[in-house]
């Protein structure tokens, strides 16, 4: 019963947040914001992977899982509207969010193969990172370029270095507690 109740409030929650992202595409599309548009669009999208990865993989996601793999995609899109320039930790806390989603990824895939995980969610988290901050620095350049508002904006060297602290933060995290947290993806446990 106490396990029906978790996962019926993680889908009242998820579906919450899902809601969440539509209101962030209504009000990029009221603003003109390419940016919060976009973001909510992918967001909404990449929220279903949860589903999509226990149908394919044999899985089951537990209730909190699923709650914080779409909150990470809310905190991205709401961002868009404001927190990331008005809001201090906010980007920090997306960084780590996302490295953590991308390094728990990394590790259950390496421990279903009976590997070590650590070198491939340090290297996996590095790469994506430096990859983002570019990704970053071209679309921004790019649209200035164009004289049209960027999807993504980079704010400069201070700020993709914390950016890549902060993934590395979330990289610890998920060498730290991954084992722990993400034993229900590794068939023969929990």
């Amino acid at each position: 019963m106490a396990i029906r109740r978790r996962q019926s409030a993680a889908e009242t929650i998820v579906r919450g947040l899902r809601y969440g992202l539509v209101v962030v595409f209504a009000e990029g599309v009221r603003r003109r914001n390419p940016g919060a548009i976009t973001n909510a669009c992918l967001a909404f999208a990449a929220s279903f992977l949860p589903e999509i990865i226990e149908r394919r993989y044999d899985v089951t996601f537990r209730p909190w899982q699923r709650v914080y793999t779409v909150t990470a995609m809310f905190t991205h899109a709401a961002g868009m509207l404001g927190p990331y320039d008005d809001v201090g930790w906010w980007d920090h806390l997306t960084h780590v969010h996302s490295a953590t989603l991308l390094g728990g990824l990394v590790h259950a895939a390496a421990r279903r193969r009976g590997r070590d995980p650590r070198s491939a969610v340090l290297i996996s988290v590095s790469v994506a990172g430096v990859l983002w901050e570019l990704l970053e620095y071209a679309i921004h350049a790019i649209a200035r370029r164009l004289d049209v508002e960027p999807v993504l904006v980079a704010y400069g060297k201070r700020d993709t270095v914390l950016d890549l602290c902060f993934n590395f933060l979330g990289t610890l995290l998920v060498l730290a507690f991954g084992d722990r947290l993400l034993r229900n993806f590794i068939p023969h446990t929990d």
